[in-house]
């Protein structure tokens, strides 16, 4: 019978969304995530083979619980929740919104990464398309490239673009961010009906 871990994946995943939070991605390295646990070193490297992967596994998380309610409010078909969804979770979250940041699905779902983070990846690109997909068949009818495109500009094109200009001063969104997102969502999609 094995010795039970003393330090498990979330308390370092924990401690790189908090040095994440306090230096930026640079901060993040094993040593300082073992220090921040009062970890050995090798402790972190025995669930993470490199700063790479244990900063992949940040973001995946963060992704992970960002997109429960973004999705949730395009299955009640509520295009406009959603669009206003991205300000208003990093106003209330700064720290995670930093991790937003980092990388794409498409990142993490192609290249070199582990067998685990690529699936992982994929698994919520596809979650995010199948939901854009259904709103927009929803919304319009029927889903063409036209009404998708449209779609991703107002949904996440235009919240993403408009908060990253933020975090990366390391300033959180105002709420004027909210209306200019909400004027651009009712232009480009035409409102909610």
């Amino acid at each position: 019978m094995g010795r039970k871990a003393l330090y498990t994946r979330d308390q370092f995943v924990d401690a790189a969304l908090k040095l994440l939070a306090e230096g930026g991605p640079g901060s993040v390295t094993i040593k300082a995530v073992a220090e921040e646990t009062g970890a050995p070193v090798g402790s972190v490297y025995h669930r993470f083979l490199s700063r790479n992967i244990l900063l992949a596994e940040l973001w995946l998380r963060i992704i992970d619980l960002f997109q429960v309610e973004f999705l949730e409010a395009l299955a009640q078909g509520d295009g406009l929740r959603a669009a206003l969804y991205t300000p208003q979770w990093v106003r209330k979250h700064p720290k995670e919104g930093k991790v937003l940041l980092m990388y794409r699905q498409e990142d993490l779902a192609s290249g070199t990464w582990p067998e685990d983070i690529r699936e992982r990846a994929l698994s919520l690109r596809e979650e995010l398309n199948e939901g854009i997909r259904s709103f927009v068949k929803h919304r319009f009818g029927r889903v063409t490239e036209q009404n998708f495109s449209r779609a991703v500009f107002a949904l996440f094109d235009v919240p993403h673009g408009a908060v990253r200009r933020y975090m990366e001063v390391d300033t959180v969104p105002p709420k004027q961010v909210d209306d200019l997102v909400r004027e651009t969502y009712d232009a480009v999609m035409g409102g909610d009906r």
